[in-house]
């Protein structure tokens, strides 16, 4: 089925300034479209094995098809899309079981380690940002009424904070492919449970504030212990 492109995410940089289709590929306008792709891929506006139809994409951010078919070669590296021959772009298959648990795998092996590095690193900036996800996480397990758009957003700031505090390049950019697939695979089963999250991750924040690698490296692993069960009981449970 060819995806009809709805009005673009909240979470998609804004085009208001774009006035009709531009020849030029240039970096702008390719991140333009990536991140716009992202987000609808992110928000399950397009869903896992949709087709994209790359002339409807350009219509709406009002740029040619070249920008859009080369953040597609970026999300096809990141393995969130894939190319079929005669076909054209779809967003990736869901995951399945066994793939999550392998997600999860690696994810143990990187992301606590560079918690470590991220704490040894804080800057003010970066604390002012912590302490920002912390007072949106409290609102959160207090029982707002938009608990899962709001986690995702904290969710996915306070891992890229540590992603980039980890001052590994290589680091930071798996942490980020990792977190995509995860958050879309978690829009799809509403497994994250954001108020044992939110627990969780200020554990995670006051460790990172407090300069302490050894205490961020143990609270994101347990978090990401916690998190593959939760996972589990609902996998387990569509097996049923």
């Amino acid at each position: 089925m060819t995806t009809n492109v709805p009005p673009v995410s909240r979470h998609a940089p804004s085009h208001s300034g774009l006035r009709g289709p531009r020849n030029t590929a240039g970096p702008t306008m390719v991140e333009h479209a990536y991140q716009h792709l992202l987000a609808m891929l992110m928000s399950l506006e397009i869903a896992p094995g949709e087709r994209i139809a790359i002339d409807a994409v350009a219509r709406q951010l009002g740029i040619s098809q070249t920008p859009i078919r080369e953040a597609l070669s970026q999300l096809e590296a990141e393995k969130l899309v894939t190319k079929l021959p005669n076909v054209g772009y779809r967003a990736s298959a869901q995951m399945s079981r066994e793939d999550v648990r392998d997600l999860y795998t690696l994810r143990q092996l990187i992301e606590p380690y560079a918690a470590a590095r991220a704490a040894e690193a804080m800057t003010d900036e970066s604390i002012a940002i912590l302490e920002a996800v912390g007072r949106d996480m409290s609102s959160i397990a207090d029982g707002d009424a938009h608990a899962y758009s709001r986690f995702a957003e904290a969710d996915a700031t306070l891992h890229r904070l540590i992603a980039t505090g980890s001052g590994n390049r290589l680091i930071a950019e798996t942490i980020e492919r990792l977190h995509a697939h995860l958050h879309i695979f978690r829009a799809l089963y509403h497994t994250n449970a954001p108020q044992e999250a939110a627990a969780e991750h200020r554990l995670i924040i006051d460790a990172l504030v407090a300069h302490d690698p050894g205490a961020a490296e143990q609270a994101v692993r347990r978090h990401l212990e916690c998190s593959q069960q939760r996972m589990d009981r609902v996998l387990a449970a569509t097996d049923e």
